[in-house]
């Protein structure tokens, strides 16, 4: 499976941003789905993950602020992210895997990374 992320940018704390993540070259519906982030400096880490048969889990973080969501007749996965604080400012990955997990190894196949910058 191949990822593409896009839809990262500048915006003002307070604002919001959809990241998406087009996928290829497999059986994107069979997968878990999930958005990592990776802060300058900072370990990466789970953002919110979905699993194919529709569960979500999301981090602290980010609970209440994001909202992922897929469509799986476009094989592309969507992160919503509303309220943005500085501290979301991050490079944001997407990764495909068996199974909704927060473990970065679990997951096989990422995107390149979109980069959000919130500014304050």
């Amino acid at each position: 499976v191949q990822l593409q992320a896009s839809g990262g940018g500048l915006v003002q704390a307070g604002g919001s941003l959809r990241l998406s993540c087009s996928a290829s070259g497999g059986s994107f519906s069979s997968y878990a789905m999930a958005w990592f982030r990776q802060a300058p400096g900072k370990e990466r880490e789970f953002v919110t993950g979905l699993a194919w048969a529709g569960g979500t889990y999301y981090a602290d973080s980010v609970k209440g602020r994001f909202t992922i969501s897929r469509d799986n007749a476009k094989n592309t996965v969507y992160l919503q992210m509303d309220s943005l604080k500085p501290e979301d400012t991050a490079v944001y990955y997407c990764a495909a895997g068996p199974s909704l997990a927060t473990q970065i190894g679990l997951y096989g196949y990422w995107g390149q990374g979109t980069l959000v910058t919130v500014s304050s």
